[in-house]
């Protein structure tokens, strides 16, 4: 009788906990739909992310001045808001997007998880879409939205309406814009030496072997170099136009026809990158790994996303007192934003979006350019006149180039199911030096990602 017992208040028990599951479930869709279809007052956001109290922000920490501000800024304006800000360092953003999808796959639903918001673009964003694993269409909701164009009229909303040639459909809010660019050592490089083209860095090469070294990939900056070096070398001389479209609108025999000239020439570099000359080709792992080589004079350039990358460099020591940057490759050099999105099964949703809205502000961005050296991600015309001059007055300095130069030499990022095709190839033909047709390649790796 006393097991009896037992057992039935372990059933009540049981009955209560996950009714208090369910109902918290049911709270958070409710909560969702009611932010979504904008029936909600901010001012009921702001209470229940007080309530919650806490929004863990996943984002990679591998810089140590994005990390202070985060630290020193961010943490005691949200704090002001009542929400704690739980930074979560992480090294790869991919390790998070399986973690959201393992989370959601196992029966953690809404409101169940554990990551709030991420910092994220491109393959991932890609990724967390397709697999219905983002929490709505809730970017030009925020109050802070007014500071960025959603018109898609207006070519200049691209870049919030469009990742990787992913339609973002409001899923995730811009948060810093990013150009990938190149640094040179000016204690080795003249101004006239300076290569603008693929075939200026291979006959300074040819002069200078081994001076030169990009970051392997499938580290996104190693994709990215190889993409502009696709970008030049596409035989039908229209840069990067074809790849924003999809494999699925491309097909493989076309991408296969569209890379090959650019493969050749990353074949043709490999002896003479860092050790390639010993017959050894050395590729950093990541970016503290090319810093030291630059630093150290192991290599006279050193690219890589950061547009006030150098100004960075400088500050923290991680770069030589004499580097600049320069305008490489010509033409094409990638532009992109990053974005902050929130899981679907999100524990803190109200919180991360006051969070976002927080980092969308433009006091939060002003402090981001000037302490972070990270570039605006908000759209500066959208701003009243005393804001940009906000804006304007925080961005670092250039050394060497201008900003007007920057813009004008800009080209778009690779469609997202491109990158992992792109990278597969590079794996076979350049770390494993296969010899194989780029055709029969590129079919086995698509048939391979299926």
């Amino acid at each position: 009788m006393k097991n009896l017992k037992k057992i039935g208040w372990s059933a009540v028990l049981l009955t209560a906990l996950l009714g208090t599951t369910t109902a918290h479930a049911m709270d958070d869709a409710e909560f969702r739909s009611q932010f979504l279809s904008g029936s909600m007052d901010w001012s009921e956001v702001t209470k229940r992310a007080q309530d919650e109290g806490t929004v863990n922000f996943y984002y990679w920490g591998g810089s140590d001045i994005i990390n202070l501000w985060i630290d020193q800024v961010a943490k005691p304006a949200l704090a002001e808001e009542g929400v704690t800000l739980n930074p979560v360092r992480i090294t790869a953003t991919k390790d998070t997007v399986d973690v959201i999808l393992a989370q959601l796959a196992s029966g953690k639903g809404e409101g169940e998880g554990s990551v709030d918001m991420l910092w994220v673009n491109g393959e991932n964003f890609f990724t967390l879409k397709q697999q219905g694993a983002l929490w709505g269409s809730f970017a030009d909701k925020l109050p802070n939205s007014v500071n960025f164009e959603w018109d898609n009229a207006d070519p200049r909303a691209q870049l919030n309406l469009s990742d990787f040639g992913t339609a973002t459909d409001r899923m995730e809010m811009p948060w810093s814009g990013e150009q990938y660019v190149c640094a040179v050592d000016r204690a080795h490089v003249s101004q006239e030496e300076t290569p603008a083209t693929f075939e200026d860095l291979k006959a300074y090469l040819e002069q200078n072997p081994g001076k030169f070294a990009y970051v392997k990939p499938p580290h996104y900056l190693g994709n990215t170099f190889v993409q502009s070096v696709l970008y030049a070398h596409n035989p039908e001389g229209t840069g990067a136009e074809p790849f924003q479209l999809s494999l699925e609108e491309l097909g493989a025999d076309k991408l296969a026809t569209l890379i090959e000239p650019g493969f050749a020439y990353l074949k043709e570099i490999e002896p003479l990158l860092l050790g390639g000359p010993q017959g050894n080709p050395r590729y950093p792992e990541g970016p503290s790994e090319l810093d030291n080589l630059f630093l150290n004079s192991e290599v006279h350039f050193n690219c890589k996303f950061g547009l006030y990358g150098v100004y960075a460099g400088l500050i923290t020591g991680t770069y030589p007192e004499t580097a600049e940057e320069m305008i490489f490759p010509a033409g094409n050099m990638i532009k992109n934003k990053s974005y902050l999105a929130i899981p679907l099964n999100s524990p803190n949703s109200a919180a991360a979006l006051v969070a976002i809205n927080y980092f969308s502000s433009v006091a939060s961005q002003a402090a981001m350019m000037k302490q972070a050296g990270m570039p605006a991600g908000l759209d500066t015309w959208k701003l009243t006149e005393a804001d940009q001059a906000i804006i304007n007055e925080a961005a670092p300095p250039h050394y060497g180039v201008t900003q007007a130069e920057f813009d004008a030499n800009i080209a778009p990022d690779t469609n997202a199911s491109l990158v992992d095709v792109i990278e597969g190839t590079w794996l076979e033909v350049i770390e494993r030096g296969s010899d194989k047709p780029i055709k029969d390649v590129v079919a086995e790796v698509v048939a391979n990602l299926k």
